[in-house]
């Protein structure tokens, strides 16, 4: 997701998509862990988009 995306969704599409990528990101380093991936940086995009996700709902949580 890009920037831009995750600043004009909703707080519920925002904690739907975090959810989604923290479940990603525990199956991509289980997959990993038995056989490497295709493409292991695809761990770390998924990575930084949940911290991304989760910057944005703790800023709009603050504001509220």
């Amino acid at each position: 997701m890009k920037q831009q995306e995750i600043t004009k969704a909703s707080v519920e599409e925002l904690r739907t998509q975090a959810a989604n990528f923290a479940e990603q990101i525990e199956k991509m380093k289980l997959t990993h862990a038995v056989a490497p991936l295709e493409n292991p940086l695809q761990i770390r995009h998924a990575r930084r988009t949940f911290a991304r996700l989760k910057t944005e709902l703790t800023k709009r949580e603050a504001q509220a």
